[in-house]
């Protein structure tokens, strides 16, 4: 067998597990992780282009997704978007029971003609590493597990013209529900976060007291997600519960007191300024600079 199974379908994903045809061709839902035990599969890999809902209630499987791991002891919800790679390793030799737990999973068309495919992206949580999961109350779970078992019996009976419309509009409710619960996981560990949100302002210092900023150009919110070991995503979603301001804002808020300082200090020109700060296009840097200022460089130096 392939060390990557590719999974395009609902059908395919069906058809994998031998199961019987999906009673929706765009959804369902599903006991993936007891199946991949069931079926000897160790260590697999797969890529899917569907969207993907998984919770764990026990520690009865190890995923993987991108550099990290995450251990599901104590019940939580893992989020994974179209096109991404995911690794399941079963302790096959020590099976734990996971009776409670299920995976959701839709196809891009189902939600694409709906308020929530435009909305899609601002679900942030779809683009978390594995150890960024969503950490679940009794309570929570509850609530998520009657919603899934909406989407369920909607989907099971005969569809007729509401019944996309229902299934998404729960679908939304669930990720709303998210939402919340995801505010809640950032205020319950603030002190951690703010541990986070203080390494990042001196990861950010020093970058930009260091000569990176002219050998480098400016950091992306990539670079100091990797520095300190969590997605872009989340790194920012962290930032902007903690300081009200994302990643980028951050950065963007250290170009312009840098260029204020390089105006108000130095002969050099508008493009040089520029170009010392990183931006390869000087009207890019104009732009972000009266975007954040309200004035173009050339009208604050005048200014001031």
């Amino acid at each position: 067998m392939s060390d990557l199974i590719k999974i395009q379908t609902i059908s395919q994903v069906h058809d994998f597990f031998g199961l019987e045809k999906p009673k929706h061709p765009l959804v369902s839902v599903l006991k993936i992780i007891n199946k991949f035990r069931q079926m000897g599969l160790s260590k697999i890999h797969y890529s899917i282009d569907l969207y993907q809902i998984t919770f764990k209630s026990v520690n009865c499987a190890d995923l993987r997704y991108g550099r990290n791991s995450y251990d599901y002891q104590d019940g939580a919800l893992l989020f994974v978007g179209p096109g991404q790679t995911l690794q399941i390793a079963i302790d096959e030799e020590n099976p734990r029971s996971d009776y409670d737990s299920w995976t959701l999973l839709f196809h891009p068309d189902l939600i694409r003609r709906s308020e929530l495919g435009r909305k899609i992206d601002d679900y942030t949580f779809f683009t978390y590493n594995v150890n960024e999961a969503l950490h679940l109350s009794e309570d929570e779970k509850k609530t998520l597990q009657e919603i899934i078992s909406r989407i369920e019996i909607e989907y099971s009976q005969n569809i007729d013209r509401h019944s996309q419309e229902l299934i998404v509009s729960q679908i939304k409710l669930l990720l709303d529900y998210c939402n919340r619960y995801y505010d809640r996981q950032f205020h319950t560990r603030s002190n951690l976060n703010k541990d986070v949100a203080g390494d990042f302002e001196q990861l950010l210092k020093d970058y930009f007291n260091s000569d990176n900023l002219s050998q480098k150009g400016i950091p992306s919110v990539k670079y100091f997600g990797d520095a300190l070991n969590l997605s872009p995503y989340y790194l920012s979603d962290l930032l902007k519960k903690e300081t009200g301001r994302n990643t980028q804002e951050h950065i963007h808020l250290y170009l312009i007191e840098k260029a204020k300082t390089a105006l108000l200090n130095s002969n050099e020109s508008v493009s040089q300024i520029a170009y010392d700060l990183g931006f390869e296009y000087p009207q890019h840097f104009s732009k972000v600079f009266k975007n954040k200022t309200g004035m173009s460089p050339k009208e604050y130096g005048k200014e001031i």
